[in-house]
């Protein structure tokens, strides 16, 4: 009993001794030159993104006499395109240069929005679809590369803090974009606002041209076909499926998308009945307060994600908060309330989505990165693209009032929030526990 008593005594030392090295946010910003200015394009070009969008569900709205199926039509091809192109652009970030990729990325959607602009395509419901789903090809290219060059900028205990930062800035950005792109649309129109978009894509890719590589390996780098694509691929998955502790954590995401997803398409509809000025403005406020909302809650929340006795049981009960308020933005009336519940439930699945980042990235070896990310990615977007269509068949054909719909979003989370702590959470404990020992023995050793 008291060889156990002393081990459990070193472990917390080591997990504290750890958890005090992790720098703050703004030191992170402020030692680490690479990922500040990576931040930095992020945000540039994440704050233009969501001019677009809000130009996206407006013009969709219009060419369809504010049909609820055209509005999630928007969200859904973004989705249904996204989810199949992962696994393939989460491998090529594990076989070409992540950085290179990144500023294809951006690149191609500048030259998307200036063609669009130049040749006045945006005119009708087919031509905002498919300006979604080019642009969402340059995203699905720029995001397992991201994720997976992250690591080999930041140190272990770096990390967390640094996708905390990431999610905070995507947020923020989400705030900022949505907001402003709102009021700016009510102002000035579509246009202006894809103009903006345009620019915002031109400076990320010359910032991200001034960073260094970031891997993958040399070795890892080989010569692609037809074949030796859907190898790789199928490899990542076997990898996958075969590795039970990132099994666990690619669904995470996930399950918050089952009745996320929606909510994120009901958010349209809310802004078009609760009055916050114009239709535009409405929008971009309520999706202010979720990008606020999912910013802060992983900045505020650091010290419960670095809890150890806290961890086996983030994904599960951060997803069923987010229901919980979601149940309630269903039920008041619909005043500035309304944005704080939106801000509460979207800063708990902001911990979830963090954190299960950040598990995978450290559970992961360098050379599986890019398809565990992509997996991850075709998992949140399928399960969103469902969700969104779902949502839109039953307010379209009328099956349920909007809030009642808003209600059973709520339901759905909670309900797979408590499938984890069911099945995951106890396979979590003991992971975690077993990690803790050897990093014991380890320092055991080295004394």
């Amino acid at each position: 009993d008291l060889c156990v008593g002393i081990e459990g005594f070193r472990i917390k030392v080591t997990t504290l001794r750890r958890d005090m090295s992790r720098p703050s946010y703004i030191g992170l910003l402020r030692e680490n030159r690479t990922f500040r200015k990576l931040f930095f394009a992020n945000e540039i070009s994440f704050i233009g993104d969501w001019f677009t969008v809000i130009a996206l569900f407006l013009i969709a709205g219009e060419s369809s006499n504010n049909s609820p199926l055209a509005i999630a039509g928007v969200l859904a091809t973004r989705s249904f395109t996204f989810a199949p192109l992962e696994p393939f652009t989460g491998m090529f970030a594990d076989k070409y240069s992540r950085k290179s990729l990144m500023l294809i990325s951006n690149i191609f959607s500048f030259l998307i929005l200036i063609s669009v602009l130049s040749l006045e395509l945006l005119d009708n419901l087919f031509s905002v679809y498919l300006i979604s789903i080019t642009l969402v090809i340059g995203r699905a290219i720029f995001d397992p590369a991201q994720t997976a060059y992250l690591p080999n900028i930041c140190t272990e205990e770096e990390l967390l803090t640094a996708n905390a930062i990431i999610s905070g800035g995507w947020s923020a950005a989400m705030g900022i974009g949505a907001g402003i792109g709102g009021l700016a649309i009510s102002e000035f129109g579509v246009d202006m606002a894809l103009w903006i978009d345009s620019i915002t894509f031109l400076f990320a890719a010359l910032i991200i041209y001034t960073l260094p590589e970031g891997g993958p390996k040399k070795s890892n780098k080989k010569e692609i076909s037809i074949r030796i694509i859907f190898k790789e691929i199928l490899d990542g998955w076997k990898y996958i499926r075969y590795n039970s502790p990132i099994r666990r954590v690619v669904g995470a995401k996930g399950m918050w998308a089952s009745g996320g997803g929606a909510q994120v398409f009901l958010i349209v509809l809310i802004g078009m009945e609760v009055g916050f000025g114009e239709i535009a403005a409405g929008i971009g406020i309520l999706y202010m307060a979720r990008g606020f909302g999912s910013g802060f809650g992983p900045l505020a929340g650091k010290s419960i994600m670095t809890n150890t006795r806290l961890r086996p049981y983030i994904p599960g009960i951060a997803i069923s908060i987010s229901g919980i308020f979601y149940i309630a933005v269903g039920i008041v009336e619909w005043s500035f309330m309304l944005l704080l519940l939106i801000f509460i439930s979207h800063a708990s699945s902001g911990i979830n989505w963090v954190y299960s980042t950040t598990l995978l990235q450290e559970r992961t070896e360098d050379e599986w990165r890019g398809r565990v990310s992509g997996s991850d990615n075709l998992v949140i977007t399928l399960t969103m693209g469902i969700s969104t269509i779902i949502a839109g068949l039953i307010m379209e054909y009328e099956l349920l009032e909007l809030r009642e719909t808003i209600g059973l979003t709520g339901i759905i989370q909670i309900l797979v929030g408590f499938l984890w702590l069911i099945f995951s959470s106890s396979n979590e404990k003991k992971y975690f526990d077993s990690k803790e020992k050897n990093l014991f023995w380890k320092s055991i050793e080295i004394n």
